[in-house]
């Protein structure tokens, strides 16, 4: 009975300890996935309308454009976050950012401007679908409104072309608010025309939200570390 009692206590003596090294495994494991470092630079991402403003519709389905610009927007963060940036999202919900009782389209996007004052950030990108009158018209492009933006948009413009344009598109001035509200370095990606059936298709889809996404922050990334190294 002696035996089986040491017995008793050596393998519970045992068990501690194994737990107490998958314990420290563990949460040696967390700390490290948890303590990435950031690589310093600040991206400020603005999904276009929300709450009572929804955008422009889908031609065929009556998507609205907002759910479509906070799905990309979520997506495009992931994989900056994933890669060391910092990000701040203007929304991360179908709500305004305003908030309040009654939409105000000025008071939305007074506090856009003030998520970029208080993020001072490396790059603003806002993210849109597009419409058109001409249902065939369809394609990504990329707007700027100062030369700090231009470069930027000029590469996700390439980005656009390779990847998700039939035909290549160029970056071009656009007379944005959320372009001309701050000093930083901003660009607006229309990720697609919703007033075209087959755009619209493929901007619906989980699939190419993820794979617009990817191509912006390929892009970006491309971009920063251009200038890291030059």
């Amino acid at each position: 009975m002696a035996f089986i009692t040491i017995k008793r206590k050596t393998i519970i003596a045992v068990l501690s300890v194994v737990l107490a090294v998958i314990t420290a495994v563990t949460t040696a494991a967390t700390v490290i996935a948890s303590a990435k470092p950031s690589n310093g630079i600040t991206i400020v991402i603005d999904a276009g309308h929300g709450g009572a403003d929804g955008g422009v519709t889908g031609i065929t389905t009556g998507t609205k454009e907002s759910d479509v610009n906070l799905s990309i927007a979520k997506y495009l963060a992931k994989h900056l976050q994933n890669d060391g940036y910092n990000v701040v999202l203007t929304r991360s919900d179908s709500a305004a950012v305003c908030g309040g009782l009654k939409y105000s389209k000025r008071e939305d996007m007074k506090a856009r401007k003030n998520i970029l004052a208080s993020a001072t950030p490396d790059l603003v990108v806002s993210v849109h679908c597009n419409s058109y009158p001409v249902s065939s018209v369809k394609g990504a492009q990329v707007f700027y409104a100062g030369a700090a933006g231009e470069p930027f948009a000029r590469v996700v413009q390439n980005y656009f072309n390779d990847v998700l344009n039939d035909r290549p598109r160029q970056a071009a001035v656009g007379d944005y608010y959320i372009l001309n509200c701050s000093e930083y370095p901003s660009i607006l990606c229309e990720c697609g025309f919703l007033s075209n059936a087959q755009e619209e298709g493929s901007l619906i889809t989980a699939s190419y939200q993820q794979k617009v996404a990817y191509t912006i922050y390929s892009a970006i990334s491309s971009k920063f570390n251009e200038n890291a190294n030059s």
